[in-house]
């Protein structure tokens, strides 16, 4: 085992080997290798062991558990893409093998597209009906009801979620929500409007950023952070020459709150991904590639689908912000201000290696550049400009960041902002404002763009900034508690 090398174009297998859980010590293990290689182990710890698990309870965990490790496994997957996939650890029904082959030709489109790779058609978890896992019912809690015992190799019909306002605890006021917090704001935004819903809520997330940290302590809610220790295996494969690139890191990090949720008895599972995410970056002679496919509508729904027929029926994931554009969420957040000190949206504060911004904000990715332009149209300019350390609409050398923003001679950026119309918005409602109109970029922007948009219909679309602000009908918010938030978020 010693002597075997990483030859990423010789590997001919990856696999699944295994995965377990101990409820003492809230360690989860999941275990891949390519070929015969040595074992990768990735451990995922969930605090607050040791965990009292009935027999419903167990078998629901496990059920997460296992969809966890599949789930997880792109990201060491991609470090040779081989051919085929072994499942060593159980066998996958037709469903599970579905959900992945999406999980993992979508999620991967990026990391495909900067490669030079097709992964469409080649991606084949092997399914048989064996695999078959027995579903939860469509009613009831997670402890004690709901979810009954697993049979190997028992198949049954797959009841629906429960149908639409069901149950108090479905999103009433009975409901225990886990709710992922990342330090921007829409998570932000999210835990206020469930705050002003009367929603009883734990934030998490995953990994040891302080500035995620400071940001859910600034909540004043109760927090759970858990770990996430990737195979050490891995970052060496990548000096010996992995392919590496994006992965989608929301349905990894979907699934561990799924299995965190069972362990700690809440029935919701809460992320903050707007309508936008659904959208990607149309790229001449590829097509539309999206940054952020696990953000977006058709992963939400499969996933919570899926976790509701396969996992527990009790158990409800959803997008809080999903109705709402960018905008929308700028809008909303911008009526906040007891976090301007402590949030930020800057991806470079949260790579796993390489350096890292000396302030919240770098100036310099797509990320800090968006943020600044969807919250310009709703916060006063001496806020807004206190909170980056700088006027980013006042800088000529950024002129084609923002461009590509707006999608003016380039593609939307490979990063979570919004939609280009809702760019080319905000910069039609600043070059009308006063406070705004004589800095660099907006000038620009109504000099030399805003008349070739008039002239082009498609890029013309929605420039009226307040057509982008209603909601869509196109989320899974329970029907108890749409109404709410519909409320709280459109005033």
């Amino acid at each position: 085992m010693s002597e075997w090398k990483f030859e990423r174009d010789a590997i001919a297998a990856f696999r699944f080997v295994r995965c377990g859980f101990d409820a003492g010590t809230g360690e989860a293990t999941l275990v891949y290798a390519f070929d015969d290689g040595p074992e990768l182990v990735e451990r995922i710890t969930i605090p607050g062991a040791p965990f009292a698990l009935d027999a419903v309870r167990r078998a629901a965990v496990e059920r997460a558990l296992r969809l966890l490790h599949l789930i997880a496994g792109v990201s060491y997957y991609k470090a040779a893409v081989p051919a085929e996939i072994r499942v060593e650890s159980h066998a996958i029904d037709a469903d599970t093998a579905a959900l992945l082959t999406a999980i993992y030709e979508n999620g991967l489109g990026e990391f495909a597209y900067r490669n030079g790779l097709s992964l469409r058609g080649k991606i084949r978890f092997p399914a048989s009906d064996a695999g078959a896992q027995k579903p939860s019912p469509a009613r009831g809690g997670l402890g004690g009801e709901g979810v009954e015992a697993e049979t190997p190799g028992e198949h049954h019909p797959h009841p629906g979620p429960p149908p639409e306002g069901e149950g108090a605890r479905a999103g009433g006021r009975g409901a225990r929500a886990l709710v992922a917090i990342g330090g921007g704001k829409d998570s932000l935004v999210s835990i206020e409007a469930l705050r002003a819903a009367g929603v009883d809520q734990t934030v998490a997330w995953i990994g040891s950023s302080q500035l995620i940290r400071a940001c859910a302590e600034r909540t004043g809610l109760p927090t759970l952070n858990i770990g996430r220790q990737l195979a050490p295996e891995l970052f060496e494969y990548n000096r010996q020459g992995a392919y590496n690139g994006h992965i989608p890191v929301t349905a990894v990090n979907s699934a561990i709150l799924v299995l965190a949720a069972l362990l700690h008895g809440h029935d919701q599972v809460v992320f903050s991904n707007e309508r936008s995410a659904s959208y990607g970056s149309l790229i001449p002679g590829t097509g539309e590639v999206n940054h952020q496919w696990s953000k977006g509508w058709d992963f939400e729904r499969a996933f919570g689908e899926y976790v509701e027929r396969h996992v527990a029926g009790g158990l409800h994931y959803y997008s809080l912000l999903r109705p709402w554009s960018e905008l929308a969420v700028a809008r909303a957040f911008a009526r906040l201000d007891r976090y301007d000190a402590h949030f930020s949206s800057c991806n470079r504060n949260f790579h796993i290696l390489g350096e890292r911004p000396a302030s919240r904000w770098c100036g310099q990715c797509p990320k800090c550049h968006f943020v600044f332009l969807a919250l310009a149209p709703f916060m006063p300019k001496p806020r807004l400009v206190a909170i980056f350390g700088r006027n980013l609409l006042d800088e000529p050398a950024l002129a084609p960041a923002f461009d590509a923003l707006i999608e003016y001679r380039d593609h939307k950026p490979f990063e979570c902002v919004g939609e280009g119309r809702e760019s080319r918005a905000a910069f039609m409602t600043l070059a009308q404002s006063p406070a705004w109109r004589e800095d660099a970029l907006v000038a620009r922007f109504a000099r030399e763009i805003a008349p070739q948009l008039a002239v082009h219909p498609r890029a013309g679309d929605g420039l009226d900034l307040a057509s982008l602000l209603p909601a869509s009908d196109t989320h899974r918010i329970p029907g108890d508690l749409w109404g709410r938030i519909r409320a709280h978020l459109g005033a």
